[in-house]
């Protein structure tokens, strides 16, 4: 049994792009649609494939400004017995939020997000999510995304609003571990996927 919704809950997050945002055209450096995004970085808890507990999850590119995200549930993201945890949650939208930044060809991190949650998310579910650029204002990006289960048409179980800030690579190095910053950028400059050329030589998106 769902929880009533008044019909503003029904919009779902409420910030959205202002006025004076624009939607760019996508970059011709993205993926194409269809493809899948590759992670950016390996120990990454949400995309990282060699993260033994992480999210571990499938992001596919979609058309336009456009994502579509599968997180399958396991016993590790549990919160109450048997049910993902609400950060968990967060996180998985958080990522594939994230990941249309690669449409944009620039690196960006997160400066809000906002999650609702209307119903349990059970092990064992995949949580399938939608998402997509609404609207950059100078180095702002504003998203939102909508997460159904088990199938893009299934139960609607969460949705969220995101306002992401681009930075340039200066930003990893003086806030992360300068030497892992440099060990992805060199599992990028030996064939893992591609982005885009900084001033290093990489194509990289940290």
């Amino acid at each position: 049994m769902t929880n009533p919704t008044s019909s503003a809950d029904a919009a779902g997050p409420r910030w959205s792009a202002p006025p004076t945002a624009v939607l760019p055209e996508r970059s011709p450096l993205a993926p194409a649609p269809g493809e899948e995004i590759p992670s950016h970085y390996r120990w990454c808890f949400g995309c990282g494939v060699d993260h033994p507990t992480g999210l571990h999850m499938s992001i596919m590119a979609g058309e336009g400004l456009t994502v579509t995200g599968v997180f399958r549930v396991t016993e590790h993201h549990q919160g109450a017995p048997g049910l993902a945890h609400g950060g968990v949650l967060s996180t998985a939208l958080d990522e594939i939020l994230g990941s249309l930044n690669w449409l944009l060809a620039g690196p960006a991190v997160t400066g809000r997000l906002e999650c609702e949650f209307r119903r349990p998310v059970p092990v064992g579910t995949d949580l399938v999510v939608r998402a997509e650029v609404t609207g950059v204002q100078g180095r702002r990006v504003y998203t939102k995304a909508i997460g159904c289960l088990d199938h893009a048409e299934g139960p609607r179980a969460v949705g969220a609003a995101a306002v992401f800030v681009q930075v340039p690579l200066q930003h990893f190095l003086d806030n992360g571990d300068p030497d892992l910053v440099r060990t992805a950028l060199q599992d990028r400059a030996n064939g893992a996927p591609r982005w885009r050329a900084d001033e290093s030589g990489f194509e990289l998106n940290p």
